[in-house]
């Protein structure tokens, strides 16, 4: 499960300069009702896109006849263009109008959606869903600056409230709109309306942008790091596209090629970032927030944390078990209630138990794969969805334990006014590991569980011993973290 938004106490990286520490001053503009509604359906659109997408992925294979690395890339597409363009897209906003870059994420937002509901072939879809991630990455660093920069005190309080739920309630929107708009099949359309609904919400929530959301910039905004986001890129592709196409095509030279060009345009990323912020710039990911212990430490957590399992178990859903779409929804939303249940209470648990919390929460994740893996063997193949909810359901509760504690506990020894930045650099972080669990841990359930293989039930207990072993060393890394209490 990986989560878009980030839990609402936490620092963000495109947060206006006077909203980090202070409050909007006089004459400043205010955020209405109308307006935060407007804001939250925009927050809405990113998070639902990427969870509505699990339940649909066979039955766009099937269509498009796409193989099991194009499906990683519809996902992973999506978190790749999230991740580059997420910081650059709040300075952008600082730079040039919040509202106005919100209007033009959600604008393109809007086309890319279109573009993915009507792609004729994989290639195309792919290639649009980078897009609708690139679109996203404009949009919603827009929300919380607006929030920031135009409500004070319990009134910003209770705004910020209600962001950090919509990530929450998106996850469950997702999960059964996408069951239901896929299993009513409208006009013989079968998964593109998962795409196509985004077309009048979004220009509905433009419409209502253009009259509730008032105007606001930074002073002085920070600059766009461009060599820094493109060599990143660069690193990327090096490394996925040979993990997600090397199996399927039995391992070409040109696969190895990337992987050993992966270090090498890496280290030059790493050099370039340290080089500008020795000019005094702002890289996309400063080497000097790296270097605080609490930071380089959490994300070396992160990374495996915010992985693919959840990709995996909606393939052994539908193409093992041949539940249908809704089914497979419903299947997932056990996890996603529980989830954002858990979410909601982490935060004072967290001032009680500090890191602890982290601890139980990866121990939690470990008792629900077992419970999984129990479930499928013990009553496999005739696996039903209700079979599935204890599971599912400890699985959330692990996930909602974890994920926001981690970001608490990383970013709890980065100085304030880098704050923001270091959000920023975990939450690229958080979607790039999200395409890299899908193109190692999706690239190794497809192996198994392709025919002549161990078969799927196997497949996904081999897929969730990996996970297992995962989250016992996330639970005991998290003992090395700084305590927020202290």
């Amino acid at each position: 499960m990986v989560v878009v938004t980030i839990e609402s106490t936490r620092p963000q990286t495109h947060l206006p300069a006077g909203a980090r520490t202070g409050t909007p001053g006089v004459g400043a503009p205010v955020l209405t009702a109308a307006g935060l509604i407007t804001v939250l359906m925009g927050a809405a659109l990113a998070p639902i896109d990427l969870f509505i997408v699990n339940v649909a992925l066979p039955t766009i294979q099937a269509d498009l006849h796409a193989s099991a690395a194009t499906l990683e890339w519809v996902v992973a597409g999506y978190g790749i263009g999230f991740a580059l363009l997420l910081v650059i897209g709040g300075r952008l906003g600082d730079a040039f109008g919040r509202r106005r870059l919100f209007s033009v994420g959600l604008a393109a937002f809007t086309l890319t959606s279109l573009v993915c509901g009507l792609a004729p072939n994989a290639t195309i879809l792919v290639l649009a869903r980078a897009a609708q991630g690139a679109a996203a990455a404009m949009l919603v660093p827009q929300v919380l600056s607006i929030i920031q920069a135009t409500a004070a005190g319990e009134r910003r309080a209770k705004m910020l409230g209600y962001y950090g739920a919509t990530g929450g309630i998106s996850m469950v929107i997702g999960q059964l709109l996408g069951g239901v708009l896929v299993s009513v099949n409208l006009a013989a359309t079968g998964w593109r309306p998962i795409f196509l609904v985004n077309v009048p919400i979004g220009l509905l929530t433009m419409w209502l942008a253009r009259r509730t959301l008032p105007e606001s910039r930074a002073t002085n905004p920070l600059g766009v790091d461009l060599w820094g986001t493109l060599l990143l890129g660069v690193s990327l592709v090096a490394l996925l596209v040979p993990l997600m196409e090397g199996n399927g095509l039995g391992w070409p030279v040109w696969c190895w090629l990337l992987l050993a060009a992966f270090p090498l345009v890496a280290g030059v990323f790493f050099r370039v970032e340290r080089r500008l912020e020795e000019r005094g710039g702002v890289p996309l990911l400063p080497p000097s927030v790296l270097r605080v212990p609490s930071m380089w430490r959490g994300l070396l957590i992160a990374v495996p944390f915010f992985g693919g399992f959840m990709f995996v178990y909606a393939l052994l859903l539908q193409n093992g078990l041949r539940l249908g779409p809704l089914q497979s929804g419903l299947a997932l939303t056990p996890a996603a209630l529980s989830f954002l249940v858990t979410t909601l209470l982490v935060a004072r648990l967290v001032v009680r138990f500090g890191r602890w919390v982290m601890v139980v929460g990866a121990a939690v994740l470990v008792v629900s794969l077992l419970v999984l893996i129990g479930t499928t063997l013990l009553a496999w193949p005739n696996l039903g969805v209700l079979d599935l909810v204890p599971g599912t359901l400890l699985f959330g509760i692990g996930q909602g334990l974890a994920a926001p504690t981690l970001f608490r506990l990383i970013l709890s020894r980065v100085p304030a006014e880098s704050a923001g930045v270091g959000s920023g650099m975990l939450t690229t972080t958080q979607q790039t590991s999200l395409a890299l669990g899908v193109a190692t841990l999706g690239s190794l359930f497809a192996a198994l569980s392709a025919p002549g293989s161990v078969g799927f039930e196997y497949a996904l207990v081999i897929v969730s011993s990996v996970q297992i072993l995962t989250s016992i060393t996330i639970g005991l890394l998290a003992t090395g973290l700084p305590d927020p209490r202290t």
